[in-house]
């Protein structure tokens, strides 16, 4: 059998629209000691890591960031998402996450942190073909380093990844998908004032195969320009696109919900995304 796009990988249009290097730890004495921003977006499809969330329709989405002037951080961030991925939910995804920003001078920078996605009532138990009773959700966590305007990053699930294991479908998956990592490199480079250039590249590697020994791992790309604007507005137009080891994992894609197909969940789009932080 084709698995179905559940079993996901993610890259996020919406922050990529403002990929800064790390944030600076120091103690600024004259500013205050935290910020609490908040951020709205649309975006025509959404894509993680390099697969579409919403079967290639719009999203709307926002979160709600904290930042001290020591390092820590913290935020919930929210999407709408499709059925047809997580079946039996409220078409729903919501994050959060929190860690630590610093820094070795003012061109290095560090951070360490973890990350967890929410998909309220999803269950492979509701599926068109129910499968065991299994949520989506997910925890990861993460590190990763930056110079000026580049920055790496690897993320590693503590997690089945979104919900694989040998029991979800029986004989779809060869084990857990524990382990799973992600590792990204990114680029902003602002090329003229409120004019910046994004590319970005990540490797998915799957602990486990699928059925018929599937490897789902692939590889997503991104190329985009953002335009920044007065009043914290920002839009972003970028080319995203995945390459898979073996497409037979992804494509053609079956939906959970019903009957529903897509050929290619992972296809190459130019996508918009316009919004604004508060």
């Amino acid at each position: 059998m084709n698995c179905p796009i559940a079993f996901r990988p993610f890259v996020l249009v919406a922050a990529l629209a403002a990929l800064p290097a790390f944030a600076d730890a120091t103690m600024d004495k004259t500013a205050p000691d935290y910020t609490l921003t908040s951020n709205v977006y649309l975006t025509s499809d959404y894509y993680f890591r390099g697969i579409t969330q919403t079967w290639h329709k719009p999203a709307i989405q926002g979160g709600v960031d904290f930042n001290h002037s020591n390092g820590l951080y913290a935020g919930i961030w929210g999407s709408n998402v499709s059925n047809n991925s997580y079946p039996g939910g409220s078409a729903l995804e919501f994050d959060y996450y929190g860690g630590y920003n610093g820094k070795f001078n003012d061109d290095w920078g560090y951070t360490v942190g973890g990350h967890g996605y929410l998909y309220p009532g999803a269950n492979y138990n509701k599926a068109a073909t129910p499968g065991a009773d299994q949520s989506f959700d997910s925890f990861e966590v993460n590190a990763g380093m930056s110079w000026k305007f580049i920055s790496v990053k690897y993320s590693y699930f503590l997690t089945d990844w979104f919900g694989g294991n040998q029991n979800t479908y029986p004989g779809s998956y060869s084990g857990s998908s524990e382990h799973t990592s992600y590792l990204e490199a990114n680029v902003a480079y602002e090329i003229v004032p409120t004019w910046t250039l994004n590319l970005h590249a990540g490797q998915t590697s799957v602990q486990g195969l699928a059925a018929g020994g599937v490897n789902p791992g692939y590889s997503d790309y991104l190329i985009g320009m953002t335009k920044g604007f007065d009043g914290g507005w920002t839009a972003q137009l970028g080319y995203v696109k995945s390459s898979y080891k073996d497409s037979a994992f992804y494509k053609p894609t079956v939906s959970f919900a019903n009957s529903d197909t897509l050929s290619d969940p992972g296809d190459g789009r130019l996508i918009l995304t316009v919004g604004r932080v508060f």
